[in-house]
């Protein structure tokens, strides 16, 4: 009678850690998840994200990825949230407070400028929602908070630094005898930068000539205009530089965009890319990288925004389940040219 009870009991004690094995489950990595993981419902979950302009081609195909990226993961579409902030800072503050308000689990935000990022910092650590930056990186000041005081508050993006680097390999890689047009032993550039607020704008600005000038090549700055990443105003830039009859060898600019607008003017004068001029982008827009293919555009450097959607899906993911993420998680540029172009080109269009 003993020994019968004491082998109920065995039996009821391994069916109890059975059963407890099978509440707390794997992963599809086979990794246990913990019993907070398994009891949230992702699709039950609010995400709010916030994009600083809808009209940026690049940002409409990062929103675009990202909505696929969060379904894929279990996140109802109903429950995701999308505003355009117009590129207006304080709008963008008040679409954050307002998706607060209506029960956001977490936010995503595509800051319109850096110097914003701090108080949307505050207001959603204030709230206790967990925020993550994309692509447009907040002030190191602020991200030193995040640290410090252990806020769910993390950014997603590639280093501009690298980005910057690339434009200025991508233009020394050709060497001085091709792009020194006029034999002078000076490398004669424009520089079109994107907003002037924004961090990636200032890094790449400065990376893209420091890499020429730390190789000992000569520059001149022939001019260095604002053109607030839009197509429009790059192409009116270089249109007045060509109307003024500047000799510029190499055009610099922070994104595709504006490099597309540039070779746009380029198409009205005497000038040929990759013969008597050098245009570089950043992004790797499908536009670009065909240019760059067709020979009208001589370089740029792909910003991976597959990948960034879906590390932002899966750090979304992380905080909702009551996990944390690294405060930063970083992912890396490509530098594409004739040589690689039609091959990420490909990617894109799988």
């Amino acid at each position: 009678m003993k020994r019968s009870l004491v082998s109920l009991l065995a039996v009821f004690v391994l069916s109890a850690m059975v059963l407890a094995g099978c509440d707390k489950g794997y992963d599809q990595n086979g990794v246990e998840r913990s019993a907070t993981e398994e009891s949230v419902n992702i699709a039950d979950k609010k995400v709010g994200v916030c994009i600083y302009q809808f009209s940026d081609v690049f940002m409409s195909l990062y929103r675009e990825e990202l909505g696929k990226a969060l379904e894929d993961l279990g996140f109802s579409k109903d429950n995701i949230t999308f505003f355009d902030s117009f590129n207006d800072p304080d709008l963008q503050i008040t679409q954050v407070r307002r998706l607060i308000d209506e029960g956001a689990d977490v936010l995503i935000v595509n800051p319109v400028s850096s110097a914003s990022a701090e108080a949307i910092t505050d207001i959603a650590v204030e709230a206790g929602v967990p925020l993550i930056y994309i692509n447009r990186e907040p002030t190191a000041a602020d991200e030193a908070r995040w640290e410090e005081n252990e806020w769910d508050v993390t950014y997603i993006g590639c280093d501009a630094r690298q980005s910057g680097m690339y434009q200025g390999e991508i233009i020394s890689d050709l060497g001085m005898d091709v792009v020194d047009t006029n034999d002078d032993g000076i490398i004669q550039y424009m520089m079109i930068e994107g907003d002037p607020e924004n961090v990636d704008t200032q890094i790449r600005t400065e990376y893209s000539v420091k890499v020429l000038s730390d190789a000992g090549i000569k520059l001149e700055c022939v001019s260095d205009e604002i053109g607030n990443f839009h197509r429009d105003t790059a192409n009116q830039i270089m249109g007045k530089a060509i109307a003024e009859g500047s000799h510029v060898e190499v055009v610099f600019c922070n994104n595709d965009a504006m490099a597309l607008g540039v070779i746009d003017a380029l198409k009205n004068s005497d000038k040929k890319v990759g013969k008597d001029i050098f245009v570089v982008g950043v992004d790797g827009l499908e536009e670009a990288l065909q240019s760059v293919i067709d020979g009208k555009l001589t370089g740029t450097v792909f910003n991976d925004f597959f990948q960034q959607a879906i590390s932002t899906a899966e750090a979304a993911e992380k905080f909702v389940s009551g996990e944390k993420n690294d405060h930063y998680i970083a992912c890396r540029y490509i530098k594409v040219t004739a040589e690689n172009a039609t091959k990420i080109l490909e990617e894109i269009k799988e």
